[in-house]
């Protein structure tokens, strides 16, 4: 599926990839719909279906993923909201032992993500993901998405990498297909981002369900 010898610069998405979904999607989907429904005089129906409008309104922009702009809308303490369900942050089953591998073998690990910096520091709190990585970007740090071809040349720009040597892992096939655009030779989708939901079916890149498949390739094929 991947031809590791070819690979030496990883990069990595964090929340569906490297993190469970679960909390992202428990956090959006439900948990801030109940806090906005008590303090908008809303049902949780009509606050849900409001928010849920507005998220596909900002879907794929910086907007989507800045706790600041939801803090302004809602008018809500997105972040200590986030921490009333922080104990659903947690690492992929899988993630722990393939990020392992990937240092093992000499290769550069980076992670890239969508995120804001208040979120993906709540998540370095509490999962310490920071330590299998070589460095950890926000793309709120270049003020565009990963959905967006500026992303990747400011990316480039600031942390050179071959693209015929990168391999990117990204949940989001929007975000894959931008990848791709920009020219990353080597692309994997994760199809069961969420642990309590089934795994997709995914027809346009070649996925995986876990990553501890990966690891004999990856430790056979070693950059240092």
């Amino acid at each position: 599926m991947l031809d590791w010898s070819k690979i030496s610069t990883v990069l990595l998405d964090m929340d569906g990839t490297i993190l469970d979904l679960h909390f992202d999607n428990h956090f959006w989907l439900y948990h801030l719909p109940q806090r906005y429904s008590e303090s908008a005089n809303l049902t949780l129906t009509q606050a849900k279906q409001k928010l849920v409008e507005h998220y596909e309104e900002v879907s794929g922009t910086i907007d989507w993923y800045c706790l600041d702009y939801w803090a302004e809308q809602t008018q809500l303490p997105i972040n200590d909201l986030k921490r009333e369900v922080q104990h659903l942050i947690q690492l992929r089953s899988d993630a722990h032992d393939f990020l392992v591998a990937l240092k093992q073998s000499g290769r550069e690990i980076i992670l890239v993500t969508n995120a804001h910096p208040d979120s993906l520091s709540l998540k370095i709190e509490r999962t310490q993901l920071d330590q299998y990585f070589d460095v950890l970007y926000s793309t709120h740090e270049f003020g565009v998405t990963k959905e967006s071809q500026k992303l990747w040349q400011r990316l480039q720009e600031k942390q050179p990498f071959d693209l015929s040597n990168t391999l990117f892992v990204d949940d989001s096939i929007n975000i894959l297909d931008s990848a791709k655009e920009f020219g990353i030779e080597h692309l994997l989708a994760v199809a069961n981002p969420d642990s309590q939901q089934p795994a997709r079916t995914i027809n346009d890149y070649p996925s995986i369900t876990d990553f501890r498949t990966l690891i004999g390739s990856i430790l056979e094929n070693p950059k240092n």
